[in-house]
């Protein structure tokens, strides 16, 4: 099988995991930024840490680690639009957008699911992605609210069962 193969083999494979859709943000020098992230998820209950892997082509990201602190925003079933805004390159993210300063003063979504504000613990380099390890210092979620689902390449909603 060649490299191209077993690539697109194991994004087809891994593409079956469902996964929620994240936008994270920081302030910098006063200026707001962000990415789009799927790569998310829950490290430590004790002490509380959360991690995310940008990719290490990701413009932004060199911003938020330089912030020091980010805001993982959990988007919303139905905010697909605020997704695609946070995951191109090259354009004002932030238009139209509505956003309260966290405890960290990184930008808190208007809107979203949840949102975990936390210090940057450290990161890593982990082959074309980072390992971003995030300590929690704040959060909220609003019950009774649907996640924004990412699967096969696709948004989905959950369904009633």
């Amino acid at each position: 099988m060649s490299d191209q193969s077993r690539a697109r083999e194991f994004r087809r494979v891994l593409g079956g995991f469902a996964s929620g859709v994240t936008v994270v943000t920081a302030v910098v020098d006063g200026v707001p930024v962000g990415l789009t992230c799927q790569s998310f998820f829950s490290l430590s209950l004790d002490p509380p840490l959360i991690a995310f892997s940008p990719s290490r082509t990701s413009q932004s990201y060199p911003l938020i680690r330089r912030a020091g602190a980010f805001c993982v925003n959990i988007l919303e079933a139905g905010q697909e639009q605020l997704c695609r805004q946070f995951a191109r390159s090259g354009t004002d993210k932030w238009q139209g957008v509505g956003w309260r300063p966290g405890v960290t003063g990184s930008p808190v979504l208007d809107g979203v699911l949840a949102s975990i504000d936390c210090e940057l613990e450290r990161d890593l380099e982990t082959g074309d992605h980072y390992l971003t390890i995030g300590r929690v210092v704040d959060l909220e979620s609003t019950p009774g609210r649907q996640p924004l689902l990412f699967f096969n390449g696709a948004f989905e909603r959950l369904q009633a069962a």
